[in-house]
C-alpha cells in the first residue's frame, strides 16, 4: 500500500478528477488503481474564493508495480506530492480476553457510573473482553430522552434527570457532536473511537476529515447502535439508576447505593458521570475523595448569519461543494485573561441546556447537515480558582450555579438574549454603531431551542469578564470583518464548558479510594466526545490489567 499525501483539488473536483491526478503522481493508469481509502480531507481556503481540498490517500496497486512507483520522481503532476509506504497503527485492546475470562466472577463486574462517551466507550470495551460491566446512568435512553428535551424547549418543564445534560450519550448528545480533538493519538485510541462510530452508524467520512462531525440527529442512532453491541456482549444497562452513595471498607469501595435505597456490591468502579454531575461530586466530597477546584472557562453565545460566516471564510455564501464553514478565534486580554471560541456550531442552534431548576444554562447544538439559518459559537473567558469566592474544593460549581441562577432571573426563566452592540454600550458605554449587518440580512433573527426574550444579558457575568469579553469580541471583529457587529445577538450563560473540579488518580487509574476509577470530562481528564471516549478505553485497559493479575 502506497501512501500519498498533500494532494491539493479544486472544490469542486470530481472522483474521476482525484483518481487522475493520483495516477498521474504515482506514473501508472488509472485502471491499474486498486483501491483508494482517503486517510485525510482538508478545507485550504487561504486564498479564496479559490478553495482547494487537500489529501492523504493510501492507494492500492498490483503487487509487482508498489515497489515501482514509490522508486519513481519525475513523475508528471508529483509536484508537491509526498509519496511513501503506508504505515498506521491499528489499536489493539492489550489484554486477551481468556486471562480475564478465568478471573472474572459475578461479584467482580465492574460498575460503570454514566453512559456518556468515556462510560459507554468503557463498557464497550470491558464487554469486548468478557468482564460484562453494569452501566448505571441517572437519566433516561437517547429515544426517551430526546422527547424530555423537545418537551422542555417547548414547555419548560425541566426533568432533572433527563435534559440536555443528563441521560444516555451524555451532554455532547445534543450538540454539534464534534469528533476532533488536540491529544496525540500515540496508541491509535482514537482512530478506535471514530471506527467504532462508523461501525454503530456514523458517516464514514468521520474517519479522514479534518473536522469531523457528526450532528444530534445522527448521535441518536449511534449511541443506541453501540448500547446494543454492549448488551448483546453481556453487559447491562440500567437507566434511571442514579449513584446517591458509596459505602467504603478498608479505603476501598465496597457498594453503590442506587436512588437511595439499592444496593449494589461492586469493587470497580468507573466514575464516568460528566461535568454537571454536581450532586455525584458533594457526595465522594463528603466521603473524603480527593477532589480539586481547577481553571475552567464561562461566556455567552454569539450567533451570527450562516451565509455571512461562509462569506467571510469561503468567499461565497453557499456552494454545494462546500459545508458550512466555521472558525476558531483565541485572544489576550490586557488584563491576562484568554478568551476564545468554544463549540462553534456552523448552520446550528442555541440550546437551553440547563439541568437544575431555577438556573439557566445554554450551549450549541447542529444537525449533520449544518443547515440552520446562524452559525454560533461560545465566547468564554477563563476563570481560575483565584475567581472563586472560596477555596473549597467544589467552589468552582459554586460559581457556576451563581451565573446560572443570575440567567434564569434576567431572563425569567427563558434564554436571555442581547445584542452585541446593547451589551458593549451597558459595559463600557461605547454608543452603538450603525449595523452592517442588518443591512446585509434584514431576516436575521436568533436560533434557539427553547424559550428566549430579550433582556440584559450583560448582567450576567461579573465586569472583569464582561469586559474580558467585550475585549475578546473586538479583536475577534478584527480578524473577521462583521463578528463584533452590533447587531451580532448574545445570549447565556455558557456555564457549562468543562468541569469544575478534578478527582486524582494514579497510574493505576484508580482514585486514593481503591477500586474508583475517575474517567472522561466530569473528573477532569478529557474535554470532549473524542478525548472523553479515548480516556474510556485507557480506564478499561487498567481494569482489564488488574482483572488479568487478579488483583
Amino acid at each position: 500500500m502506497i501512501r500519498i499525501s498533500n494532494i491539493k483539488m479544486p472544490f469542486t473536483h470530481t472522483g474521476g478528477q482525484l483518481t487522475a491526478r493520483i495516477a498521474a503522481a504515482l506514473c501508472v493508469k488509472k485502471e491499474q488503481i486498486l483501491s483508494l481509502r482517503i486517510i485525510k480531507k482538508s478545507t485550504d481556503a487561504r486564498r479564496k474564493p479559490d478553495i482547494y481540498y487537500i489529501y492523504t490517500i493510501d492507494v492500492q496497486l498490483p503487487d509487482d508495480m508498489e515497489k515501482a512507483a514509490l522508486r519513481k520522481t519525475h513523475c508528471k503532476g508529483k509536484a508537491d506530492i509526498q509519496i511513501g509506504p503506508a504505515d498506521e497503527k491499528t489499536y489493539c485492546f492489550p489484554i486477551d480476553n481468556l486471562l480475564l475470562l478465568q478471573n472474572a466472577s459475578e461479584n467482580r463486574r465492574p460498575v460503570v457510573i454514566g453512559s456518556g462517551p468515556a462510560g459507554l466507550f468503557c463498557a464497550y470495551f470491558l464487554t469486548k473482553c468478557g468482564l460484562r460491566p453494569i452501566v448505571l446512568e441517572r437519566g433516561k435512553p437517547v429515544e426517551q430522552r430526546k422527547k424530555d428535551v423537545e418537551q422542555f424547549w417547548k414547555t419548560g418543564v425541566l426533568h432533572p434527570d433527563s435534559n440536555v445534560q443528563f441521560g444516555e450519550g451524555g451532554a455532547g448528545t445534543f450538540s454539534d457532536g464534534k469528533l476532533n480533538t488536540l491529544i496525540k493519538d500515540k496508541t491509535g485510541r482514537g482512530k478506535e473511537v471514530l471506527r467504532i462510530f462508523v461501525q454503530a452508524g456514523a458517516p464514514e467520512e468521520i474517519l479522514y476529515e479534518a473536522k469531523p462531525h457528526i450532528g444530534t440527529d445522527v448521535l441518536l442512532t449511534v449511541i443506541q447502535n453501540i448500547r446494543n453491541e454492549i448488551i448483546k456482549g453481556g453487559g447491562e444497562i440500567r437507566f434511571e439508576s442514579k449513584v446517591t452513595d458509596i459505602t467504603v471498607h478498608h479505603d476501598h469501595i465496597k457498594e453503590v447505593i442506587i436512588n437511595g435505597k439499592e444496593r449494589l456490591m461492586a469493587d470497580t468502579v468507573v466514575l464516568a458521570a460528566g461535568h454537571s454531575a454536581r450532586d455525584t461530586f458533594s457526595m465522594l466530597y463528603e466521603r473524603r475523595v480527593p477532589i480539586e477546584a481547577k481553571s475552567f472557562a464561562v461566556g455567552l453565545r454569539v450567533e451570527h448569519p450562516r451565509k455571512m460566516i461562509n462569506r467571510i471564510q469561503y468567499g461565497m455564501e453557499e456552494s454545494p461543494h462546500l459545508k458550512a464553514a466555521d472558525y476558531k478565534l483565541t485572544a489576550q486580554t490586557t488584563g491576562g485573561r484568554g478568551v476564545y471560541t468554544f463549540c462553534m456550531c456552523p448552520g446550528g442552534y442555541v440550546v437551553n441546556a440547563s439541568s437544575e431548576d431555577g438556573r439557566l444554562a445554554v450551549n450549541g447544538m447542529s444537525y449533520h447537515g449544518r443547515a440552520g439559518d446562524n452559525s454560533n459559537s461560545a465566547v468564554i473567558v477563563t476563570v481560575t480558582p483565584d475567581d472563586f469566592e472560596s477555596s473549597h474544593p467544589l467552589a468552582g460549581i459554586a460559581f457556576q450555579r451563581n451565573l446560572e441562577s443570575k440567567a434564569y432571573e434576567i431572563g425569567a426563566g427563558k434564554i436571555p438574549v442581547e445584542t452585541y452592540g446593547q451589551f458593549k454600550h451597558a459595559i463600557s458605554g461605547q454608543p452603538e454603531t450603525r449595523s452592517a449587518l442588518l443591512q446585509e440580512y434584514p431576516d436575521f433573527l436568533p436560533s434557539i431551542k427553547g424559550s428566549s426574550s430579550f433582556a440584559a444579558v450583560h448582567e450576567i457575568l461579573p465586569m472583569a469578564l464582561s469586559r474580558a469579553f467585550v475585549e475578546g469580541m473586538e479583536q475577534f471583529g478584527r480578524i473577521l470583518p462583521g463578528f463584533s457587529d452590533s447587531a451580532v445577538y448574545v445570549s447565556g450563560v455558557e456555564s457549562r464548558t468543562s468541569s469544575p473540579v478534578k478527582i486524582r488518580r494514579d497510574e493505576t487509574g484508580q482514585s486514593a479510594l481503591r477500586g474508583l476509577y475517575p474517567c472522561g470530562e466530569g473528573a477532569g481528564y478529557a474535554g470532549g466526545i473524542t478525548s472523553a471516549a479515548m480516556d474510556g478505553i485507557l480506564i478499561a485497559e487498567k481494569i482489564a490489567e488488574r482483572m488479568k493479575n487478579n488483583v
